[in-house]
């Protein structure tokens, strides 16, 4: 059986499928990621699948709960790189992915991912800016 390598960015896990996921291989990646962002303390995942030319309802199924896997562990998930036929042919069967975000390519879903830990990240003192003095209260 073949196993879909996992690369750590930062803290960001990146996942390319580069061979057709059969049954086994899809729940053994789904295993794999969910071990690797305990692991890892990854707040983002990037699913490549540029390379697929086409999906079942299986793998659908297995994109949105690998997406739900990693949101319960902390993690937010990007879809990138679906090509049109893939989107149609999800959209046929019946699968909107809920809750997976998409991006074109690997680079949007870093952006993606990089602006929803900016609005997670909580305001402290240093990051608020000075307010202005009150003008009128200054005037005579």
């Amino acid at each position: 059986m073949e196993r879909v390598p996992i690369l750590k960015l930062g803290d960001v896990l990146l996942v390319s499928i580069q061979v057709d996921l059969d049954d086994q291989t899809a729940v053994q990646l789904q295993e794999d990621l969910a071990e690797r962002i305990v692991d890892s303390g990854a707040h983002g995942v990037i699913i490549d699948i540029s390379a697929l030319d086409i999906v079942d309802s299986f793998i659908g199924r297995m994109l949105s709960t690998t997406a739900s896997v990693s949101r319960v562990l902390d993690a937010e998930t990007v879809v990138v790189g679906m090509r049109p036929a893939v989107a149609i042919t999800l959209v046929e069967l019946g699968l909107s992915l809920h809750g997976v975000r998409t991006a074109l390519n690997v680079e949007r879903g870093l952006e993606l991912l990089a602006r929803a830990r900016d609005l997670d990240a909580p305001v402290t003192d240093a990051d608020s800016e000075p307010a202005e003095p009150d003008r009128a209260a200054a005037s005579p």
